[in-house]
């Protein structure tokens, strides 16, 4: 008898890959091997996987209507099979599959449209926490202010885009209403935090992907907004009061007295 591991191995594989013939060592009722049997349990697992796309990438789905994005659901759901049994994180390499698939080469923001999607869905779940509010930050002296090192909120996700994603993504989630959009204006950045019960879904302005991704890093104010200001357009006061005001530092410290 072959180990467990193998077997359960062939099983898996076998789910997934409709040209493999039925694992050895199943059989039905009668003591005979039953392929229709095992097609049907088949077809519900690669079904249940491409229903948990589509319930976490709705916006996806209405781009590219049901019957494409089922094919293209499929098409991962066999080359990435779950990991974990738990489904909620099912699903985090779409995006990157989606901007390999070929069919869906004519549509090249639609893998940013995804990872917007995936970066709401994930900053949903993410753990509560208070955010920092501007009147904290008010009695700091300004020769201290650029040795602080803020602590982001764990639901704070950004997303960078050669494509205006997010105004693609606004157009077709609830009650959106789809526009001619030129994706020739450029790219869109943007921030998705949830400080309290609503997800935050924000435009960030000049810059301000590079100032929050490097205090993300746990870089103080004054490395970030060094890092930030060749940037044309950027404007320190303004993201920084952004990021207040989204909720997304939950704290700080003096990097000159940390340690």
């Amino acid at each position: 008898m072959r180990p467990l591991a193998e077997r359960q191995g062939a099983f898996a594989g076998g789910l997934l890959d409709a040209a493999r013939p039925i694992p050895s060592g199943l059989f039905g009722p009668d003591g005979q091997a039953s392929l229709k049997r095992f097609s049907v349990y088949r077809n519900n697992v690669v079904v249940s996987l491409i229903e948990a796309l589509e319930a976490a990438y709705p916006a996806t789905v209405r781009l590219v209507g049901e019957e494409f994005f089922r094919a293209m659901a499929r098409a991962y759901a066999v080359a990435h099979p779950p990991t974990s049994p738990i489904m909620l994180g099912y699903g985090d390499g779409f995006a990157d599959f989606i901007a390999g698939f070929a069919p869906a080469r004519d549509l090249p923001y639609l893998a940013d449209v995804a990872r917007i999607e995936r970066a709401w869905l994930e900053a949903y779940h993410a753990p509560d926490a208070m955010p920092l509010t501007a009147d904290t930050l008010a009695p700091v002296a300004q020769d201290v202010a650029g040795s602080l090192v803020f602590q982001m909120h764990p639901s704070l996700r950004i997303v960078r885009s050669r494509y205006p994603a997010l105004t693609i993504w606004r157009m077709n989630v609830t009650d959106g209403e789809p526009v001619s959009v030129d994706l020739e204006r450029g790219g869109e950045d943007v921030l998705i935090v949830r400080p309290d019960v609503e997800v935050e879904v924000r435009s960030l302005p000049p810059g301000g992907l590079e100032f929050v991704r490097t205090l993300a890093a746990g870089h103080c104010l004054e490395q970030a907004t060094e890092h930030a200001i060749p940037i044309e357009g950027f404007d320190l006061a303004a993201n920084l009061a952004g990021l207040l005001g989204a909720g997304a530092f939950i704290g700080f410290v003096n990097s000159r007295t940390r340690g």
